[in-house]
């Protein structure tokens, strides 16, 4: 048996972390808000398809706090994006950048600059790239309001910030150590061992097998394995759960794997598919994972050979961003144990540095070299019902992330509509939903691109989307008119809108509730008097809906 231990350790390792970024030494810069900070998010933070690129700065609930410039510098690019909202990019003479997301507005010229090109392109989402003596700006100024807009489910301020000379997003937690006060340190929640396929064993199995993260008794394996752990970080007086800058794994007193989350590309971003499983962060690296946060410490990417029948003492340990550090311990147990060998290679079984190309009866997929993080072995199956326009391809029982995108075709037995534009690639959903991937018919075949390996097929997308007004009895008094857009197939791809036949800016500031909004303005339409609002929407297969409503403002 074992015990688990927990160490907390602060003082020298505070001033490591807190006083560098890598292994640059940086100044503190000021603060985006003049009130005591609080995070909602941290950097690297595991998301879906990426990593959490900045801090989530909370802004106690309520929108519209000032924002300030962090040192001496100019905007750089200003953007209103359905992702994003509103968004103000600040270049500093420091040497770094930051992205200001999720505002809720632009103050000054900046704001009527953005709404004059709204309506000259007729279009809620713009982009402006000022010239570098345009709008400068000094440490401390406000340069924008803070907001809930874009993909944003509460009000808070996304800061990202990146190094110029080399593009990398970076951690801003340290320009800002002396007001960030936490003793608390990260917390492991679990524990996941990764049996190689056909070469080890985990407590009787050779696929994944999940521990508490303090098991009671050794855990039995052989062969070669990985682990990985499921852990969060935590801040003094807050209830929030964050990602953990450090995981440290040693075996037997020698480090065999480590991972510091401090900066990453834009084109790093997918690699946290093959660095995570769920919630859990592999403690090895993938042969197509090129991810530069994760460090090999045994020369085998991190993977445990347990080709002896004794115990093998292993220690995590996890560390935030300000050095509060927990150390886990468990034993795994030797226990030689015959693996079954893997099936003959055959079409099925995909290389991860080989171009892999897959044809079958209404089927053709090419996987190139490198999309792949490891090698796959396909969970081919075909589904037929009669009313289908076309066979279901199951190529993987669960989702297999392709690190870019990679072309997919699926023939139609037969063709209902003579409009071509109705069809659509689909991914069927473990529940039998569908999700649109779009794609265009050639030649009896829908080609598309696809983004990982499931289960597609082909689908038609006839119906329109609904438009649905919101209090519209409310309009007048409140200068806002409200239309909820939905479309169950395909998505909402497109819309507009208009007041007395002139065009009107309808946006949709906050994409998850996808409400389009018009904020009257008397610039734009008279007061006083009654309109006619008309507004047509599009889903990506182009069935379109227009409502029309009587308003008095």
């Amino acid at each position: 048996m074992f015990a688990i231990k927990i160490q907390r350790s602060v003082g020298a390792l505070l001033l490591l972390f807190s006083l560098t970024v890598g292994a640059q030494e940086v100044n503190e810069l000021v603060p985006p808000f003049d009130f005591p900070i609080v995070f909602s998010g941290n950097f690297g933070e595991i998301r879906a398809n990426h990593f959490h690129g900045g801090l989530d700065f909370k802004t106690g609930g309520s929108i519209g706090k000032q924002v300030r410039a962090l040192a001496d510098g100019y905007i750089s690019r200003i953007r209103v994006t359905h992702g994003s909202g509103y968004v103000l990019d600040v270049t500093y003479h420091n040497g770094y950048h930051t992205i200001n997301r999720h505002l809720s507005a632009f103050i000054g010229a900046i704001a009527e600059r953005v709404e004059a090109l709204q309506y000259e392109q007729e279009s809620w989402e713009v982009e402006i790239v000022p010239e570098p003596d345009e709008y400068p700006v000094k440490a401390g100024e406000v340069i924008a309001l803070s907001g809930n807009t874009g993909y944003s489910f509460g009000p808070h301020l996304h800061l990202d910030m990146l190094e110029v000379s080399s593009g990398d997003y970076i951690d801003p937690l340290p320009f800002f150590r002396s007001r960030v006060n936490d003793h608390t340190p990260p917390r492991a929640e679990g524990l996941m061992f990764f049996p190689q396929p056909g070469k080890g064993w985990v407590d009787g199995k050779t696929t994944a097998v999940t521990s508490p993260a303090h098991p009671q008794r050794p855990i039995p394996a052989w062969g070669v394995i990985g682990i990985g752990v499921r852990a969060h970080d935590f801040m003094d007086g807050v209830g929030n759960r964050y990602g953990v800058h450090t995981v440290v794994l040693e075996v037997d007193g020698t480090e065999v794997f480590r991972s510091v989350v401090d900066r990453f590309s834009e084109e790093e971003n997918r690699y946290i598919n093959s660095w995570t499983q769920g919630e859990f962060m592999k403690s090895f690296i993938e042969p197509g994972n090129r991810l530069r946060m994760l460090h090999d410490g045994n020369g085998q990417r991190g993977l445990l050979t347990i080709d002896e029948e004794r115990l093998y003492h292993c220690v995590y340990t996890l560390r935030d961003a300000l050095g509060n550090t927990t150390r886990l311990q468990f034993d795994l147990q030797g226990r030689q144990t015959e693996i079954p060998p893997l099936p003959d290679p055959d079409k099925y079984n995909f290389r991860w540095d080989k171009v892999n190309y897959l044809q079958e009866p209404g089927l053709e997929l090419i996987v190139p070299k490198g999309r792949l993080y490891d090698d796959v072995r396909l969970a081919y199956a075909v589904r037929a019902d009669s009313g289908d326009i076309a066979f279901t391809y199951q190529l993987s029982k669960t989702r297999i992330p392709l690190h870019d995108p990679c072309e997919l075709r699926i023939g139609l037995r037969h063709t209902p509509l003579a409009d071509s534009t109705k069809y659509y690639i689909a991914e069927v959903t473990s529940r039998g939903g569908r999700l649109y991937q779009g794609g265009t018919y050639e030649a009896g075949f829908m080609k598309g691109r696809i983004r990982q390996l499931g289960t597609f097929t082909v689908a038609v997308d006839t119906v329109a989307p609904t438009l649905t007004p919101v209090q519209p009895n409310q309009w007048g008094r409140t200068g806002r008119i409200v239309l909820r857009a939905r479309d169950k197939e395909s998505g909402i791809a497109r819309y507009r809108g208009t007041i007395d036949g002139r065009y009107a800016l309808f946006g949709k500031p906050n994409s998850i509730s996808g409400d389009l909004v018009c904020v009257l303005d008397s610039r734009h339409v008279e007061k006083g008097k009654k309109h006619l609002v008309e507004v047509t929407v599009e889903d990506a297969c182009g069935n379109r809906t227009t409502g029309r409503y009587a308003l008095f403002w």
